[in-house]
Formats: C-alpha cells, sequence, structure tokens
C-alpha cells in the first residue's frame, strides 16, 4: 500500500491553451474509487492553507451486491485510525457502474449499536448526500464540454437548473514532481448552492486533484464567520456573483 504524505506537495495549475478532451469517467463520485471488481484506492484529505494532512481513507470493492433488486458492488471505506489516535472507522457503500451512469445504491452507518441502511428509494434523507439527478439516475460516465458552466479564471457563470456538472477547461496541473494534462470538472449541483467542488482529471479518467470550495456564508451558525476571515490568505471563486472560499483538497495514490 503506498503512503500518502503528511503534507500534501505544493502544485501548480496552468490553464492551457488547446480545447478539452472528452474523458469517460468512471470514479464513484466523492469517494475517486471504481466500483467495479477487483479495485481499491486510498485517498487523503489535506487542510488548507496548512496542507496537512486531516483524514485518510483506504477503500476497496468487496464484492457483489444487490438493492431493492438493483445490482452493484459493495465497497467499504476505512478511515486510518493513525490520524487523532481514534479507532479505524469504516463505512460500507454499495454502488453502481454501467457503460452510461455511476452511482450509489445505498449506504450504511451506524447509529448507537444500530446497523442503519440508506437506500435510493429513502428520498430527500438520501438524495442530500448521496443521490445524483433525477430519480437518482446517477452522473454520466462519458463527459464531453456542454456550456452549462463557463469559467473565465476565477469567475464562473452557470445555468439555471439542479446537478450542474460539468467540463470547463484544459489545465496542467503539476504535483509532487509530475505533470499532468487535465480538464477541470465543476460540480455546481445549482446556483447559490453551499458547496462547489473542481476535480481535474487526466485522460484515464482519474483524479489528480480534488478541490473544495465554502459559499462564504456556509455553516455560518456552526462556525460564527464568514470563511473569506476564517481563510484570508485562501483561493476564491465568484460563482454567478457568489464568493466562494477553498477549504481542502484531495488527492489519491493513483499519484503516488
Amino acid at each position: 500500500m503506498k503512503k500518502l504524505p503528511d503534507y500534501l506537495p505544493p502544485y501548480t495549475i496552468v490553464s492551457g491553451a488547446q480545447p478539452p478532451f472528452s474523458v469517460r469517467w468512471e470514479e464513484l463520485q466523492g469517494w475517486f474509487l471504481v466500483p467495479r471488481l477487483g479495485e481499491k484506492l486510498s485517498w487523503g484529505m489535506y487542510d488548507m492553507p496548512s496542507r496537512k494532512c486531516a483524514n485518510i481513507y483506504h477503500t476497496q470493492v468487496t464484492g457483489r451486491a444487490r438493492v431493492h433488486g438493483i445490482e452493484g458492488v459493495e465497497l467499504t471505506a476505512a478511515e486510518d485510525p493513525r490520524l487523532g489516535g481514534k479507532d479505524t472507522i469504516q463505512r460500507t457503500f454499495v454502488a453502481q457502474l454501467t457503460d452510461t451512469r455511476c452511482r450509489y445504491l445505498a449506504a450504511l452507518r451506524t447509529d448507537d449499536g444500530v446497523r442503519n441502511y440508506l437506500t435510493f428509494l429513502d428520498g430527500e434523507e438520501f438524495m442530500l448526500n448521496w443521490g445524483y439527478g433525477a430519480d437518482n439516475c446517477g452522473r454520466e460516465v462519458s463527459l464531453s464540454p456542454k456550456g452549462l458552466i463557463q469559467r473565465d479564471g476565477n469567475t464562473i457563470t452557470s445555468e439555471n437548473g439542479e446537478f450542474l456538472l460539468d467540463i470547463v477547461g484544459r489545465y496542467t496541473v503539476t504535483i509532487n514532481g509530475k505533470a499532468y494534462d487535465t480538464v477541470c470538472v465543476m460540480d455546481i449541483e445549482s446556483p447559490g448552492c453551499a458547496v462547489i467542488t473542481e476535480q481535474f482529471l487526466d485522460q484515464n479518467g482519474r483524479t489528480i486533484l480534488w478541490r473544495r470550495y465554502n459559499r462564504d456564508d456556509w455553516a455560518l451558525d456552526r462556525y460564527g464567520k464568514l470563511w473569506s476571515a476564517q481563510l484570508p490568505a485562501n483561493d476564491r471563486l465568484t460563482v454567478n456573483g457568489i464568493t466562494y472560499v477553498h477549504w481542502y483538497d484531495c488527492v489519491t495514490d493513483y499519484i503516488l
């Protein structure tokens, strides 16, 4: 197993003059693992601007599974116990990859010792964290620029609508001494949403770098400050006129 670094190496992101390429992206959104038998992957979450590793997850597909008659695969994600000295936290999901779509079918959590299964038939409770698309149809696997999201430097505009995900440009990402030719996929969900992400994929459809941005007032009641005040040195994006602040990054052992 490759060891992820304790601190995220410095990286650069340089916009390219060439048009973005189309890509087949089979990874499970948010967990980076391809939901196919035999797959496994480790990935880390890094706070910015400290670049310190906050969490590491070891993921693997453990076998075939069915949810409400729909076949997929079961996968587990074990949080590395060495971080903070806590016991291992293990999550379990069921996901499905087809020729055209990738989606979650179920998630398992334990509450007070009771194993609680949440599936795509549980409505808003499932859709809030795991669902994607109308009736949880899932994310498209074959991506090409659609013009749903437009990017000019750090200024982004998007169409109205839910589940907005699009390729917004071509970039060279240099990290850990290697340069990667990538396209940037932005996930905005809907105008004014609380969280947006940018994900840099190589021509194999694998994640080189994933970055999360919070709307400036996201979870203001919990944190008591705008994110621009909490993280004044971090990158910012303006999306449909609203400020978003870079919070943390993720990389996988694919780049090691």
